[in-house]
């Protein structure tokens, strides 16, 4: 199993944290989207970023 994130929320303003996380992830610009999989990692970048972002299963 796997994750689909989307960034639905622009980073400028963020916490640098929170950009580094959503790069981490892959995530750069409004729209787009990453597959990453489904573990404690992946978990808890999404946690962070959860008000940024939009989570579905793939």
């Amino acid at each position: 199993m796997a994750f689909k994130i989307k960034l639905v929320k622009s980073l400028v303003g963020r916490k640098d944290d929170q950009i580094a996380t959503a790069k981490s992830l892959g995530l750069r610009k409004i729209g787009q989207e990453t597959i990453q999989p489904d573990n404690e990692a992946t978990k808890g970048k999404i946690k962070k970023i959860s008000h940024l972002i939009e989570v579905t299963e793939a």
